[in-house]
């Protein structure tokens, strides 16, 4: 079988390649430009899965990147229900479910995530969901209207996330979570504590420092049982554990692998021509001097734009500082910057209780990472802070004093 030839492939159903796609054509692409995905809709927005959508206060179309009518409006093949089978880097071909074959001048695999499944006993009972795509999205609203208790396990994002818009939809819900504090793996105990509070005043309960050690049910699930043997009862449960990245197009390829598709500061893969992008990129950052991969929102959408240039054969060194979004139910939102994975000391600034706060993630003196409630404003100066490296430890009290202008810090 002779391949059709495209110029530029895009593999992937979420906001990298949707953005991919849009800057080819934005810098002047005239060529031909392919995208693939596995997903029945075109490229979306997964955000307000756990939101929004979730809530029923928006629609799919709201979440699509583009409009339905973008891909054909602007000359781009759109293969919805279509997996990358298989990819030849060295002969630049992919072959496509269904049989077809495709050769390429460039491609990028913006192939995201995995939920990492709990893999133990009455893992099998019906009304344990999981949520990545719409249809999860759907099957947890429709099953929590009729739920009397919802568990939510995990103490991350989705499953409080999950559980802030179920409750203010009216469920009753508990999160069951190994941390002693909700989020406070990525922001430590203190700040954790702030978003812990926000969700227990509006009547959620929270089980901490409990390993999920078995579902219990008669054909549904009906309780979590932890390992220190207590039983939390529930008429469904979402589980919120995080995710790993999707490799396995990129590994069958022969590509570099090490907690994703392994890629230099251009966002090129190990194979010349093909790029990688979102949550399965891991990069070399430049601003950071190590190896990062996010699961961010907006990575997803810079880390797409900037390989669209790559594709284009601009090398230039991918340098966004990651920026991450999200919000409890209309509760509080939070942002930050960074991300900082280790600190030794966290510095706040303004009121925690008043929840009009920012906090500053230091190792060494120097900032690695900031989290604003309230306070974008302290992030556009943590950004600064973090892409310069100043060291900030002779002037720890004049970052905590929110009179205290921060241009005049770091320099």
């Amino acid at each position: 079988m002779t391949a059709r030839r495209v110029d530029h492939l895009v593999v992937g159903g979420g906001i990298a390649a949707a953005y991919c796609a849009s800057e080819l054509r934005k810098r002047g692409a005239d060529g031909s430009i392919l995208v693939a995905t596995r997903e029945d809709e075109p490229p979306y927005e997964r955000p307000p899965l756990s939101k929004e959508y979730l809530r029923g206060e928006a629609s799919r179309e709201d979440a699509y990147v583009n409009g339905v009518d973008w891909y054909e409006e602007n000359d781009v093949e759109l293969r919805t229900r279509t997996n990358v089978m298989a990819l030849d880097p060295a002969a630049r071909t992919a072959k496509l479910q269904g049989g077809d074959e495709v050769s390429f001048t460039s491609a990028l695999l913006a192939t995201g995530a995995m939920v990492n499944l709990l893999r133990v006993e009455g893992a099998e009972l019906e009304g344990i969901h999981y949520l990545r795509a719409f249809g999860n999205s759907d099957a947890i609203r429709a099953e929590a209207e009729r739920a009397e208790r919802v568990i939510l396990v995990g103490g991350s994002y989705i499953a409080c996330e999950v559980a802030a818009s179920l409750t203010a939809k009216g469920a009753d819900c508990v999160i069951v979570m190994l941390e002693d504090v909700t989020l406070s793996g990525t922001f430590g105990e203190r700040a954790g504590r702030f978003f812990e509070d926000r969700l227990t005043e509006h009547g959620v309960e929270i089980v901490a420092g409990a390993e999920v050690e078995a579902f219990e049910g008669d054909g549904r699930v009906a309780a979590v049982v932890t390992a220190s043997g207590r039983t939390v009862e529930g008429d469904m449960v979402v589980v919120g554990t995080g995710v790993r990245p999707d490799v396995m197009l990129a590994e069958r390829a022969g590509l570099e692998i090490d907690d994703g598709i392994v890629c230099d500061q251009t966002l090129e893969t190990s194979a010349p021509g093909i790029f990688a992008a979102g949550d399965a990129c891991s990069y070399e950052s430049a601003i950071h001097g190590r190896r990062l991969r996010v699961e961010h929102w907006d990575v997803a959408l810079q880390q797409g734009r900037h390989a669209a240039r790559g594709m284009l054969g601009d090398a230039e060194p991918y340098r966004e500082l990651p920026y991450f979004f999200s919000d409890l139910a209309d509760w509080v939102s939070l942002e930050s910057v960074g991300p900082a994975t280790e600190w030794d000391e966290v510095v706040f600034r303004g009121d925690v209780g008043a929840g009009e706060f920012s906090a500053f993630y230091l190792l060494g003196g120097r900032v690695q990472g900031a989290l604003a409630v309230g306070r974008s404003e302290d992030l556009v100066h943590a950004r600064t802070l973090i892409e310069t490296g100043a060291d900030v430890s002779g002037e720890l009290e004049a970052l905590s004093d929110a009179e205290t202008d921060l241009e005049s810090i770091g320099n």
